[in-house]
Order: C-alpha cells, then sequence, then structure tokens
C-alpha cells in the first residue's frame, strides 16, 4: 500500500496529465499564501471548502425552472451543480485535464444564483435600477447582477464571516467566467462552461416532461436526428462531440452539427418551456415576492444582517443584494409570509 500524499499527487500530475492540463503545482496561487495540505493538492483543497459553505448547502433550497414544483425529482441549484460536476469530470478525464480543478470550478460555479433561478436575478437586477434612478434595459439592465460575479463575490469576499475562502486563482477565474461570453483562461473552466449548457439543456427538458409541459416526441426531428431520442442519448452525444472535437485542438470546442443542435434545444425551451404561460404566472410571482423583499430591506437597511452590512463598504444597496441573493425558495416565501400577509391574532 502506497501512502498517496500531496507531493505524490502532484508528481503523477505532471506525469500523466495532458501538456495542456493546469497543473495544481503551477497555478496562480492564492492571495494569502498558507501552508500546504498533506494529503490534498491545491485544487482538492479548493472543492472542499466550496462543499463546506453554507452557500453551497443553500443550493438544495433553490430551484432551477420550476418555481416551488410539487415532487422530489425536479432539479434543483444543487443537483444542477452535481450534474454540471459528473459531466465535466467526465470530459477532463477524457482529455487528460486536471479533474480536481474542473470539479471545484464546477461545485462554485452557481453559488451565487438567487432565489428562483433568473427570474430572482432579473428581479435583483430591475430592483438595483430603480433604487439608483437608472433608465437601462437590455444587457445594461442585465449587467447590474450577475449570477456568476454573486458567485465569485461569494467566495471572496461573504463565506467565512467576510474573509472569503482564499481559492485559488485558477478556480476564481473558471467561476466567474462560466458564463455571459467570458472565457475561462483554462481549458477545465471551459469544460465547465459548456458542460453547464449540456446539464441544463437536457434536464429541463426532463423536468418539463415529467410535468406534462412537453413530450419527447415534441422536440425539433432535427435535434433526434444529431443528438438522439432520449435524455441519456443526448448527453453521450454532446459529451463524445466535445472531446472529440477538442482532442489535439488546443481548445474546448463542439462540431458546428452538434453545438448548433444543442443551440436549437435551447430556443425551443425558451420559446415553449421557460416562456410559457404556465411558467410565467409563477415567473411574475416570483418576481414580485423578491422586489418586495428587496424594498422592504432598502426603507429597514437596520434589519440587514450584520454579516452583510460590514462587508458592503458603505454601499447599503450592496447589503440588501448580498442578503435578499443568498435566500433559498423556501426562506424568501416564509420571510415575505410574515412581513406582509396577514396573520390571526391569538386574542
Amino acid at each position: 500500500m502506497e501512502l498517496v500524499t500531496r507531493d505524490v499527487q502532484v508528481a503523477r500530475e505532471a506525469a500523466n496529465l495532458s501538456l495542456d492540463a493546469a497543473l495544481s503545482s503551477g497555478g496562480k496561487g492564492r492571495m494569502h499564501p498558507g501552508k500546504p495540505d498533506r494529503f490534498r493538492n491545491e485544487y482538492q483543497r479548493d472543492r472542499d471548502k466550496i462543499l463546506h459553505t453554507k452557500a453551497f448547502r443553500r443550493l438544495s433550497h433553490k430551484t432551477q425552472v420550476f418555481l416551488a414544483p410539487v415532487g422530489d425529482h425536479y432539479r434543483t441549484r444543487l443537483t444542477h451543480t452535481l450534474e454540471v460536476a459528473q459531466i465535466a469530470r467526465t470530459i477532463a478525464r477524457a482529455l487528460g485535464l486536471n479533474e480536481d480543478l474542473t470539479e471545484a470550478i464546477a461545485l462554485g460555479h452557481d453559488l451565487g444564483h438567487t432565489p428562483f433561478g433568473h427570474v430572482g436575478e432579473e428581479a435583483i437586477a430591475e430592483s438595483l435600477a430603480r433604487h439608483r434612478g437608472l433608465s437601462v434595459e437590455g444587457s445594461e439592465l442585465a449587467a447590474l447582477y450577475r449570477h456568476n460575479e454573486q458567485s465569485l463575490r461569494v467566495v471572496e469576499r461573504i463565506e467565512n464571516s467576510g474573509a472569503g475562502l482564499n481559492l485559488t486563482w485558477e478556480v476564481r477565474d473558471g467561476i466567474v467566467c462560466h458564463t455571459g461570453g467570458q472565457r475561462a483562461a483554462t481549458l477545465e473552466g471551459r469544460i465547465v462552461a459548456t458542460a453547464d449548457r449540456i446539464a441544463y439543456v437536457n434536464h429541463d427538458i426532463d423536468d418539463a416532461i415529467r410535468a406534462g409541459a412537453l413530450r419527447e416526441a415534441d422536440l425539433p426531428a432535427s435535434t433526434h436526428s444529431v443528438l438522439g431520442a432520449c435524455h441519456s442519448d443526448r448527453i453521450e452525444t454532446l459529451v463524445e462531440d466535445m472531446v472529440v472535437t477538442s482532442f489535439g485542438a488546443d481548445d474546448i470546442r463542439m462540431s458546428s452539427e452538434v453545438w448548433d443542435a444543442m443551440m436549437e434545444l435551447r430556443a425551443f425551451l425558451f420559446d415553449e418551456v421557460y416562456t410559457s404561460e404556465a411558467v410565467m404566472v409563477e415567473v411574475r410571482k416570483a418576481k414580485h415576492l423578491v422586489a418586495d423583499l428587496f424594498d422592504y430591506f432598502v426603507r429597514h437597511y437596520e434589519e440587514v444582517p450584520a454579516e452583510y452590512r460590514d462587508i458592503a463598504d458603505g454601499d447599503p444597496l450592496r447589503a440588501v443584494t448580498d442578503h435578499v441573493a443568498g435566500m433559498t425558495d423556501r426562506y424568501a416565501q416564509n420571510l415575505f409570509k410574515d412581513l406582509f400577509v396577514p396573520h390571526s391574532w391569538n386574542l
């Protein structure tokens, strides 16, 4: 039996991983260097730090597409995150890249998501514009709150009582660059960005079918012919195409045919699911709820927890954003009821 210490792992990385891999011993390091762990390399430490955060635990009560679903089998932000990590690790392993870095980025990429998914994100952006007196829309409005930037803030400032997690530069880069047109500096980070799309396009179809909003036969025939006619076939096709197309290309890519088919499915979901009337009814409720909570804490700033006020750098809207964005769906709903729904008196 061999004792596999950190030094042994570092040596194995250098000997076995691709020349394009980001080695744990060759990165830009942490903002505050510390004593190395005896058994874990730097990216394994980052993975474990993320797993032990409060923000990671809260992902289990943040919904994906179907808000407040009745049933135990719909995806949450946590199950989405785990699916992204599984897909991304498979791709990284096949390409000889660093699985530990890939997993750490994947587990941290959505820590900044709001309650009620992208709906909450839009509500916070609109609330910030309103309170700052800004008349903006489209990309300018979206820029006021981006969940990838909030994910970075979570690991840099919010967690650990304002001290942050002191993650390596490569993990932080992968987290903030997983969406929004940005490209991560490492191939591992780029894998996570594409694995994120592979995961949500496919599991949102699966959830929509479970909810009765779609049938498999409703999906475009053109995507069936390219990607396959069921959930597992689609993921297998997307992952295999990504591995084969990326191999030897010095980048992470998909073939144009497979990429276009995935984007066609994504567009189909926007038309038939994400913006369907059944979903939009709940979307309007959720946006109203998040906006009302945001406004309440602006008016009652003293009720914002001190842990957020202390790291707001004198900006009350920053503290309110951190507080509301960190809420789970369940916490936000219960708080809304306590604040705005009349209760019977026990006289």
